[in-house]
């Protein structure tokens, strides 16, 4: 079986005030919105924003996700979060995400996430994949 082709982009965050708990840990939830802005800052860096598909008259639900979490982050933490697209054939978008220590590169985090097409007036769910999207591949991933 082939490898999906793939394309990556690196974020750094710091953690804030406001998302640690009154221990100075990170509340869990937190590590989904992470990937949320690892999938904005990607979709911002390749062209594949919500504002695009939005346009298009295509909105991406999420009806997956998951995150295996492997140490803790504290208040003023800072990592790097690489967002992964990962191809597919099927009408969705696959991202995997991994978070690192910036200053011992050690694993935080690991995820990922799965969105289906839809369409934006009736929310019906989209079977193959839309045009936009296949011109974006041809784009991004040489197809």
């Amino acid at each position: 079986m082939p490898l999906s082709k793939t394309l990556t982009h690196s974020l750094e965050i710091e953690v804030k005030f406001s998302e640690a708990d009154p221990l100075g840990i990170v509340w869990h939830g937190h590590y989904i919105r992470y990937f949320e802005d690892g999938r904005e800052a990607f979709g911002k860096a390749y062209g594949l924003r919500y504002l695009d598909l939005y346009r298009e008259n295509i909105v991406i639900p999420i009806v997956k996700i998951e995150c295996d979490y492997k140490k803790i982050l504290r208040y003023s933490h800072r990592v790097r979060l690489e967002t992964t697209y990962h191809d597919t054939k099927a009408a969705k978008l696959l991202f995997k995400y991994t978070m690192f220590d910036i200053n011992t590169n050690e694993v935080i985090a690991t995820g990922s996430s799965m969105q289906v097409f839809t369409n934006r007036e009736t929310m019906d769910l989209m079977l193959t994949v839309p045009p936009f999207m296949e011109e974006w591949k041809r784009k991004w991933l040489n197809d």
